[in-house]
Formats: structure tokens, C-alpha cells, sequence
């Protein structure tokens, strides 16, 4: 997988998506930054208190309804463990499929 093209899909996803918002975006890119901690292997183990400090949120609720809007959006897999030992596990999805061809007008607005 090409982690640049990953990215860039995520990117042009997120272009087209109302719902996202900043936070989201946020919380995207601390759990990218964790994948990469773990050489892009799937499932990542998180910690919420690592993920909200990397992604500057402050609110647990915030945190949490963005994971799950990120889940039903189809951007990650969010397994949550419900046990305070054993963190909670996210799949990062392959977003490269999502590239379209860019024309040079869609960065010259």
C-alpha cells in the first residue's frame, strides 16, 4: 500500500463529506500517526488518552462520537474494548481506492 496515496484518498474523501468536521479530521489523522508508529499494520491497539492528546480534543464525548462517526463513515473500523486494560482496536481502511483523477484547477480556488 502507498501511504502518500492513502492519505491523498482520505484527503479527497473528506472533500466530499459534509459531516466531517475538523475534530473528525483531527482524530483521522492521530490514528495515521499511530498506524505509522505500528509500521501500517492492521488492527491498531489505541488509548484514548494518547489519541485525544495527539489529536488536541479535550472531550471524551467529542472523541468518542467522532470514532463512530468515522466508523459509520467507512474511514476506520472501530472495535471498542470496554475493558480499562485493553485498549480498543481500529482497522485502518485501504482509502487509496477513493483517489480520482485531479485536474489542476481543483487547487488553483
Amino acid at each position: 500500500m502507498n501511504y502518500i496515496k492513502h492519505l491523498t484518498g482520505f484527503y479527497e474523501k473528506a472533500t466530499q463529506d459534509n459531516t466531517l468536521k475538523p475534530t473528525h479530521i483531527s482524530i483521522y489523522l492521530g490514528l495515521f500517526q499511530f498506524w505509522n508508529f505500528n509500521r501500517f499494520r492492521n488492527p491498531i491497539s489505541i488509548s484514548r488518552d494518547k489519541v485525544m492528546r495527539i489529536s488536541k480534543i479535550h472531550s471524551k464525548a467529542t472523541y468518542h462520537k467522532c470514532l463512530k462517526n468515522l466508523h459509520a463513515s467507512g474511514y476506520i473500523i472501530y472495535l471498542p474494548s470496554y475493558n480499562p486494560f485493553v485498549g480498543s482496536q481500529v482497522i485502518m481502511v485501504d482509502l487509496s481506492l477513493e483517489l480520482r483523477t485531479f485536474e489542476k484547477q481543483d487547487f488553483s480556488d
